[in-house]
């Protein structure tokens, strides 16, 4: 069997299945990660911590998230020349490309291969940047600015053996000459343990409200509530939908931090914007911002829900669609690429212009006002997970013969997209 090493600044990350199926195959396995990074079952995990003991040395604004990956590299480079002489030559390094960790790899492991995880390449336009006319790029130093963070994502494809993307826009999102090395694999949905329930029901203690199949809810599903997720355009669509049905009940799940775009221009949180922004316009006894819960809550809401809405810049596809489509949920979302690859409008689901906020206000509560002419849809939704998406059926096997065909020596063939995505991949 192979020595593998797994390196992610929040472990497992992506490999939350893959690494431990690599243990169940007689692998030997080495995890690397920051110090967010959480032990999974039996898997080694050794951390770094990428803060110098001397403090953070000061840096120009331009290049502080460039400052940020080095001093994740040189961490998991130290720490990983430090591991080397007990684990031996790995046979294989497993990594993701976004946080700066793969970078001192080839130095210290020449002849090993390494698989890049590759999430999300950025763009100088046709993607997120530029695409919200509410928030464009302001200046010229903006565009500075992501030229170097995009110069840290370049180094790593020059140096990749392998790279996996998780759906065909975000392989598309990767420059033109590294392609051929990239996969489409996605880390998988256990559709088996994900499924529809017609009984779901859910207590909103806070709310003091019991809510189930049936009732006309509509939910909402965000790491964290900002505009990168649509939770502007949801939340000003919200007070026409509760003129159209003044029955609907509205779950948000969310943080109210920033993952991807920036704070608000005037400081707070999006949420705190944008409930200033809409005041008396809206009946907040009918909306319900419930924070992060725990997945088997997150689970019940996709399952008992009349509508979920899943809006996106043109950007990574969140896993909790695909969830909600395991569940049999009937999305509502918007037309942009991430979402063309998976909703087919109007057999799995129904997709609405990104900025059409009285177009998916009528869509909703189309959808509210007739449950049962969406039952064909919701089948079709959880078809498409279980047909595309499935961990143990579709990705994880994929995933598993890549790594026996680098620990054999070999590359995959380069991948052709299906001709009916092609449209809509970036650049195309």
């Amino acid at each position: 069997m192979a020595r593998i090493l797994l390196i992610h600044q929040n472990f497992p990350g992506q490999f939350r299945h893959l690494a431990p199926a690599l243990l169940a195959s007689g692998h030997q396995v080495l995890c690397i990660g920051g110090p967010t990074a959480q032990a999974l079952g039996k898997l080694p995990l050794h951390t770094y911590n990428p803060l110098p003991a001397t403090g953070i040395p000061a840096c120009h604004p331009f290049v502080v998230d460039q400052q940020t990956k080095a001093l994740r590299a040189f961490a998991a480079g130290e720490l990983l020349a430090s591991l080397l002489d007990d684990f031996g030559t790995p046979d294989l390094v497993i990594g993701h490309s976004g946080w700066g960790e793969l970078l001192p790899v080839r130095a210290l492991l020449p002849d090993t291969p390494i698989w890049h995880q590759v999430e999300f390449n950025y763009c100088h336009r046709g993607a997120d940047t530029g695409f919200d006319p509410e928030f464009p790029p302001s200046n010229w130093q903006d565009h500075v600015r992501l030229a170097l963070r995009r110069s840290f994502q370049l180094l790593c494809l020059d140096e990749l053996d392998v790279g996996v993307a998780p759906t065909w826009w975000q392989w598309s999102t990767v420059p033109a000459p590294y392609r051929d090395r990239v996969q489409v694999i996605h880390e998988g949905i256990d559709t088996s343990r994900i499924q529809p329930n017609p009984q779901a029901s859910l207590q909103l203690k806070a709310a003091g409200l019991h809510l189930k199949a049936g009732d006309p809810v509509v939910t909402f599903v965000s790491r964290n509530l900002e505009p990168y997720r649509g939770i502007h355009r949801f939340m000003r669509m919200l007070p026409l939908l509760q003129r159209l049905n003044p029955d609907v009940r509205v779950v948000i799940v969310g943080e109210a931090g920033v993952s991807y775009g920036t704070s608000p221009p005037g400081g707070g949180t999006w949420k705190q914007a944008l409930l200033q922004e809409l005041g008396d316009q809206l009946d907040f006894s009918r909306i319900h911002f419930v924070g992060h819960v725990p997945h088997p809550v997150l689970h019940a809401l996709f399952q008992l829900s009349a509508c979920h809405v899943y809006l996106t810049y043109p950007f990574v596809l969140s896993w909790s669609l695909l969830e909600a489509m395991a569940c049999g949920a009937l999305v509502v979302g918007s037309a942009t690429p991430p979402l063309q690859e998976v909703i087919r409008h109007g057999e799995n689901g129904w997709l609405v212009d990104f900025f059409d906020t009285e177009g998916l206000a009528e869509r909703i509560a189309s959808v509210l006002a007739d449950p049962q002419a969406q039952q064909a849809l919701r089948l079709e939704a959880r078809a498409t997970a279980v047909q595309g998406y499935d961990l143990q059926s579709v990705c994880l096997p994929s995933q598993l013969s890549l790594v026996d065909c680098l620990l054999q020596g070999e590359r995959p063939p380069a991948v052709i997209p299906p001709a009916a995505l092609i449209p809509n991949l970036y650049g195309a």
